[in-house]
């Protein structure tokens, strides 16, 4: 093969490969650009305690649940499902962002139940989260 050849064949492949794109599986999309992001959409500070099988922590039927939303979250756009089921919430706002409550509601009693937040970051990106808890009788 000349030179002239091998130039040629890697100008070729070149120029064919840097038209397509590379479809992979990514864990987390969106994260770090400026459009999309929601890294700033924060859930924090889940009371009752998750559940944990080491400690047997369990939350008393139609307790109340709260949580912290950062201030990056829209707050018109905050829901929380219990058991598929849309549970009332009040926010409430509280230092860098907001105070949500609600009640667990009857349907939980006696099982494992997650408490599932949906939201919207400032932006219009999506962000779930939520956590697992043990419903005593």
């Amino acid at each position: 093969m000349s030179l002239r050849n091998l130039v040629q064949l890697v100008l070729v492949v070149g120029l064919c490969s840097s038209g397509s794109h590379v479809l992979a599986y990514d864990a987390s999309p969106n994260i770090g650009t400026a459009e999309g992001s929601c890294a700033d959409v924060i859930f924090s500070a889940f009371t009752p305690a998750p559940y944990s099988y080491e400690k047997g922590n369990e939350a008393a039927p139609k307790s109340d649940f709260s949580f912290l939303a950062s201030k990056a979250t829209r707050i018109d756009s905050l829901k929380v499902n219990v058991k598929d089921e849309k549970v009332p919430i009040t926010i409430t706002p509280q230092g860098n962002g907001y105070l949500v409550k609600g009640k667990l509601p009857a349907s939980a009693t006696g099982s494992y139940v997650r408490v599932d937040i949906y939201a919207e970051g400032l932006t219009l990106c999506k962000r779930a989260d939520g956590w697992l808890l043990k419903v005593g009788k």
